[in-house]
């Protein structure tokens, strides 16, 4: 018998709460960061209308001008392509920079760009649709290739309300101990995976989080400091790289 989802049955069957269940997950977003690289393989790579559309060109370019002004144009050009088997169109973009003497323009290929600045690119359309939206965005590794202060700032966007008037919601998971602070999220909203010799993970919330006298985190606690001790867990158990020794 072939195995089936019970909420995607549910919705299948229009069982109302099946449904929304269904309707909600549907509704979130994941960030596809893989590095984006000279050549987009298919329209749908791009942001929606990015082609033809040259408001939606102009709405990247001030998403872009958030971290980096140089940036200031887009040349975008189509490749024919000589197989008529191959499906969709593919696209060479490339970014258009002011020089810093202002001497003139300068064109670099997408690809040449920084990985930060290509991830977010990436970024532009999933965060546009979970701000209007109101939905939930679900990021891996956001902290990977990216400035601290820039991670801080997307951060910011969520708890801004003036920008996130329909109350969406950014997941993500971090290495960067910068963002782990209860100056910016509260201790609710932190979360550690601590992973045992066995390799099992246990995911526990900082506010939950007791001590061996049963005692919990205290608001004003030095966070990053205390976990980088091991105060909370979620931290690995390392021992010199030995790869380089000489065999005795």
């Amino acid at each position: 018998m072939k195995e089936t989802l019970v909420v995607s049955l549910g919705a299948k069957l229009n069982i109302g709460k099946l449904t929304a269940v269904y309707d909600w997950f549907a509704n979130c977003e994941t960030a596809h960061l893989a590095v984006l690289g000279e050549e987009f393989s298919r329209a749908a790579d791009l942001p929606v209308g990015f082609v033809t559309d040259r408001s939606v060109q102009e709405n990247v370019l001030q998403f872009i001008s958030s971290f980096d002004e140089s940036i200031v144009d887009f040349e975008i050009e189509e490749i024919k392509k000589t197989d008529e088997g191959l499906l969709g169109k593919t696209y060479v973009i490339h970014t258009i920079h002011k020089l810093p003497d202002g001497s003139g323009l300068q064109s670099i290929l997408l690809g040449n760009e920084s990985s930060g600045t290509r991830k977010m690119l990436a970024l532009y359309e999933p965060l546009k649709y979970v701000l209007e939206h109101g939905s939930v965005l679900f990021i891996d590794g956001l902290s990977d290739g990216l400035h601290p202060l820039l991670v801080r700032n997307i951060i910011l966007t969520f708890l801004t309300s003036e920008i996130n008037v329909n109350h969406a919601q950014l997941i993500l998971t971090s290495h960067d101990v910068w963002q782990f602070s209860n100056e910016l999220l509260r201790r609710d909203e932190l979360w550690v995976t601590d992973k045992d010799r066995d390799g099992v993970s246990t995911l526990y919330s900082v506010a939950d989080f007791k001590d061996e006298e049963e005692k919990k985190i205290r608001r004003n606690e030095a966070l990053v400091k205390n976990y980088l001790v091991g105060s909370y867990g979620g931290i690995p158990a390392l021992k010199p790289l030995t790869m380089m020794e000489s065999k005795r």
